[in-house]
């Protein structure tokens, strides 16, 4: 199941996170261990001539880097399918190519994705999940694959 989450330019403008926690304690916490997946719909207008994407907006940025100082594991609930990219992309200092697509820079992604590895499993751990395969999942839909004796190594 996902929950698709509306977030205004309101919100965005004001950097409030006020309807994210009730989001996140009614949705997720309530249906704990299998909570519905999240996917975020950005209500941001832009004037027609602008051809930002929405992750190039500073505004929408830093709304998205309060929100991941919040909830360092919200990643975690992400519709992976449609989210994890646009929410890195958020956090992440990167590029779009018209051939290629974003290109993440390579060292900040680094660090993002061992501050999640790091975030994600002591969260799970908090609530008695194990989902060491989820942190792998994850890490591989970012394209990065780390060994698994490795990953071990980085949750005891």
């Amino acid at each position: 199941m996902t929950v698709n989450f509306t977030i205004t330019a309101s919100q965005i403008d004001r950097l409030d996170l006020t309807a994210v926690k009730t989001m996140i304690a009614d949705e997720l916490m309530a249906e704990m261990p299998n909570p519905p997946l999240i996917h975020f719909e950005i209500d941001y207008p832009l004037e027609p001539e602008d051809p930002r994407e929405l992750s190039e907006i500073p505004e929408i940025r830093l709304w998205f880097v309060r929100l991941d100082v919040a909830y360092p594991w919200l990643i975690y609930h992400l519709d992976w399918s449609t989210e994890i990219a646009r929410y890195t992309a958020m956090l992440v200092p990167h590029q779009f190519s018209r051939t290629e697509g974003i290109q993440y820079n390579p060292e900040a992604l680094e660090l993002f994705i061992m501050g999640k590895v790091f975030a994600v499993d002591a969260w799970l751990k908090q609530h008695q999940i194990a989902a060491q395969g989820k942190i792998q999942s994850m890490l591989q839909m970012l394209g990065y694959d780390l060994d698994e004796a490795f990953l071990n190594q980085l949750l005891d």
